[in-house]
This record gives structure tokens, sequence and C-alpha cells, in this order.
């Protein structure tokens, strides 16, 4: 068992999911849709193109002030 980062992105209607390690993406219409179908796309992929484990990515988050300058 390994575990994977996925980072989310809301689209109009619909969520796109991506695996920031291989760079599989997925989409579904909800968080738990899309995290699923990106589960399976990773094990599909993974059986195909075994990877090397690796340290687990470290994703922060910030804000920015929209507009700023300089």
């Amino acid at each position: 068992m390994r575990t994977f980062a996925a980072v989310l992105y809301k689209e109009e209607d619909s969520y796109i999911a991506e695996c920031p390690e291989v760079g599989t993406t997925s989409q579904g219409w909800t968080v738990e849709e899309v995290v699923a179908n990106l589960k399976e796309a990773m094990e599909l992929y993974l059986a195909e193109f075994p990877v090397e484990e690796r340290r687990r990515p470290i994703i922060p988050t910030f804000e920015v002030t929209e507009g700023a300058t300089g």
C-alpha cells in the first residue's frame, strides 16, 4: 500500500484531480468521485509503470493580494 497526494481543482460543474508525484489526472462530479477515479487511474498506471518509493511532496499553500504591484 502506498500513499500519494492529490491536488483538486474545481471546474464549473465538476472537479479535476492530479497526482503531482506522477502526473496522473482524473475528473468527477464530486470530491469523493474524483478522488475515487484518481485512485483507480493510479492503480492502472502503477500496474504498467511502477515508480520508485519516494518521499512525499510537501504542498504548501499561500495567499497573495490580487492586483498587488512590486
